[in-house]
């Protein structure tokens, strides 16, 4: 019986899948979930205990080895950890303490991929046969990103995954996520045109994430709703004002503000269209607004007929595509038409003549009867 379980345990022994730190072919491949929400904080702690040495991603860099390897990286991953080194927030309003553990962890890291190659994932290790489909060109973005960041965070050169190595698994992303997923690309994508900051440029990479085939159902909804607030408050900070106006006369200057909170200057253009043709307005081209400013334009109307009228006025860049949705202007025009001005006065003119004359012929004919 004992020989029976030494042969069970041999047979177990030589079948069981290695990890990947001890894979034969040399390849450890350094990836994992979303941890961090876009808006900033991080969901909960658990990449913390992924980083102690007894952890899943722990033991792939502070279990010893001799061999040469080959370290396959996720960015993203790199980047959740680096925003662990400093304060960071939990979603869930818990004590986070994973600080030291991620400064640590990032030493080892560093340490063990000196001597060896180093190939960067598409930023985010997403489903590459999805990203494909759904933007072959942004998928390019990724590798590029993935790339850049990894560098920047190793301080030395690394090896793009120019192949495509395909993730694990294949991302089961609804079509009703990969519609918001198509938005949300396009949105941020058309801001970074006109604002090219760091801050956008990594909220556009970090959408592959939610190509990530590691996620579960729950995971996907709550990380693309997660995305879309993020996105939401980004394209706030470029908006007009949305206004009420009262109109009196047939012609008038009225104030329009344009807020820009970014930190660089844009050129924009402000397009005004009007619901219906009581009145026209004039659109704006190529306005300066400068960094973290409020611009007030002076918008032209012409009233055509009183009534009231909504103008959707919209901000879009030098290409005519629109950078953030279009807000309503409340018009309310209580201008008479001069035609119609001089009809009433030219009426009431003549009324009164009329008035004074029948007057005049009843004072005569009072007159001639006194005579008589």
């Amino acid at each position: 019986m004992k020989k029976l379980l030494n042969g069970f345990l041999l047979i177990f022994f030589f079948i069981a899948p290695l990890p990947h730190a001890f894979a034969e072919s040399g390849v450890v491949q350094i990836t994992s979930t979303i941890h961090q929400n876009f808006t900033g904080e991080f969901r909960n702690d658990v990449l913390a205990g992924e980083l102690l040495p007894n952890g899943k991603l722990g033991r792939l860099i502070f279990v010893p080895s001799n061999k040469s390897r080959t370290w396959v990286i996720d960015a993203a991953l790199i980047d959740e950890v680096i925003a662990m080194t400093s304060a960071y927030k939990l979603a869930s309003g818990g004590t986070p303490a994973g600080s030291q553990t991620a400064i640590d962890w990032l030493v080892q890291l560093r340490k063990v991929t000196l001597s060896n190659d180093v190939v960067a994932l598409a930023y985010g290790n997403p489903d590459t046969v999805l990203a494909k489909r759904l933007a072959p060109s942004e998928l390019r973005m990724y590798y590029a990103f993935g790339k850049t960041q990894l560098q920047s965070a190793l301080g030395r050169e690394v090896k793009s995954d120019t192949k495509g190595t395909p993730s694990l698994g294949k991302s089961r992303l609804s079509p009703t996520l990969q519609k918001n997923y198509s938005e949300n690309r396009r949105a941020i994508t058309y801001l970074s045109h006109s604002a090219p900051i760091p801050e956008i440029y990594k909220l556009r990479a970090r959408l592959s994430q939610l190509l990530s085939a590691r996620l579960n159902k729950e995971e996907r909804e709550y990380f693309s709703t997660n995305a879309r607030i993020s996105i939401d408050e980004q394209l706030h900070r470029l908006r007009i004002n949305a206004s009420r106006y009262q109109i009196t006369t047939e012609r008038s200057d009225l104030p329009l503000t344009v807020i820009n909170e970014f930190p660089i200057a844009m050129i924009v253009d402000v397009d005004l269209v009007a619901q219906n043709s009581r009145i026209s307005v004039q659109s704006f081209k190529k306005v300066s607004l400068p960094a973290n400013s409020k611009t007030q334009l002076s918008l032209k109307v012409e009233v055509r007929a009183p009534g009231q009228t909504l103008v959707f006025a919209s901000i879009k860049d030098d290409r005519g595509i629109t950078l953030v949705p279009a807000v309503p202007l409340q018009l309310n025009a209580t201008v008479i038409d001069p035609k119609l001005t001089w009809f009433t006065t030219g009426a009431a003119i003549i009324l009164l003549l009329a008035a004074i004359a029948q007057s005049v012929r009843r004072a005569r004919r009072g007159r001639k009867n006194e005579i008589k």
